[in-house]
């Protein structure tokens, strides 16, 4: 991995904490997203394309996305719940209750039916189609298929057409290219791998995982462990990285169906759409949740947007880039390079201008 690092230019102290400083303008950006994995990144990419005061939109990229990495833990511990053991090592990230509620239903691990890496992706880059559709945007030359498949090798990014747009464009245009990064960084990191000099001109955006200083081990983290090689490139590389961590501070982005009634429904074209995912939200099914029109659900993804749109909403602070470990726990080092991390959200700030946005339609 070193000599895959040495590829990397090490930016100055004084242009890293520039590209770290929170955008008191308007910023180009691209939005890297998995928009078909659940219903948040809807809601962000909508966001930031009715928000041009405050960001250009120059291109967006669908990611892969696959809950498949889960199956063999499923399976570990639907075994050992039917035969009554415990083994505490397979309960990670909540799979003794999503098994429980599966059960309870009449369902096992073999009814679940979760795609792969290429189809999520294909998925994703139709959902943004629909987003531009329904806000009555123009996609054409604006949205482009990722990788198919994660990367398996620190040295062997995955070419995809989204690769080549994030390098063209970190390589033009005035300014920084910020990246909105909305599920796993597989196109990211293909693009700092292919032109390794694009990391002067880019900065990151990332939701995923745990904060920094957090002694859990980040396995439930679906945006970083789906492909752990481009995650730990994002955090050892130097690119400017703004770290938003989703659990315990994106977390706080929840909604309930009185307030998607009451701000989203009947919103125009996009609105309804988004009232349809909320009430029909497919990962209800996949995690056989029920009172469902009682239960909140996180809006995770719209934090990328909300701290672009007004840092303030996500307050942030300087400190020093983590080392994941082999068995995914976060590593303290002093002596590594800055990045930016997320420690609180303006969650009532933040929806009252996504509903105002919404309302101007």
């Amino acid at each position: 991995m070193s000599d895959i690092l040495a590829r990397f230019p090490r930016l100055a102290r004084d242009l890293m904490e520039a590209r770290l400083a929170p955008p008191t303008g308007p910023v180009r950006l691209v939005i890297d997203t998995d928009a078909a994995n659940e219903i948040d990144d809807q809601y962000a990419i909508a966001w930031a394309l009715m928000t041009p005061e405050r960001m250009t939109v120059e291109a967006v990229t669908a990611e892969p996305f696959s809950f498949a990495h889960h199956i063999p833990e499923l399976l570990a511990t639907e075994a050992a719940m039917l035969e009554g053991r415990s083994h505490p090592e397979h309960l990670v990230g909540g799979f003794q209750g999503w098994l429980g509620r599966l059960h309870a239903q009449g369902r096992r691990v073999q009814d679940l039916n979760l795609v792969g890496p290429a189809e999520g992706m294909e998925l994703s880059y139709h959902e943004i189609l629909r987003i531009y559709d329904k806000l009555g945007m123009n996609a054409a030359g604006k949205v482009f298929r990722g990788a198919d498949r994660y990367m398996t090798d620190p040295g062997a990014p995955v070419k995809s057409e989204s690769v080549e747009v994030i390098v063209d464009l970190a390589k033009s245009g005035n300014g920084p290219l910020y990246i909105a990064a909305m599920g796993c960084v597989t196109n990211i990191a293909a693009a700092l791998l292919t032109a390794p000099e694009i990391i002067r001109d880019i900065v990151v955006v990332w939701t995923s995982a745990y904060p920094s200083t957090a002694p859990h081990c980040v396995r439930p983290s679906l945006n970083l462990v789906q492909d752990v090689p481009s995650s730990r490139l994002l955090f050892d590389c130097g690119v400017p990285h703004i770290y938003l961590p989703g659990y315990q501070v994106g977390a706080q982005l929840k909604i309930s169906r009185p307030e998607m009634e009451a701000f989203v429904k009947g919103r125009g074209a996009i609105g309804d759409y988004l009232w349809e995912l909320y009430t029909h939200n497919p990962l209800h099914h996949m995690f056989a949740l029920t009172d469902t029109g009682r239960r909140t659900w996180v809006i995770w993804d719209i934090i990328n947007i909300a701290w672009l749109i007004d840092p303030a909403w996500v307050p942030t602070h300087l400190t020093t880039s983590p080392i994941l470990t082999p068995d995914l726990y976060w590593q303290k080092d002093e002596g590594r390079h800055l990045m930016r991390e997320a420690h609180d959200v303006q969650r009532d700030e933040i929806f009252l201008h996504f509903y105002d946005k919404l309302a101007a339609l």
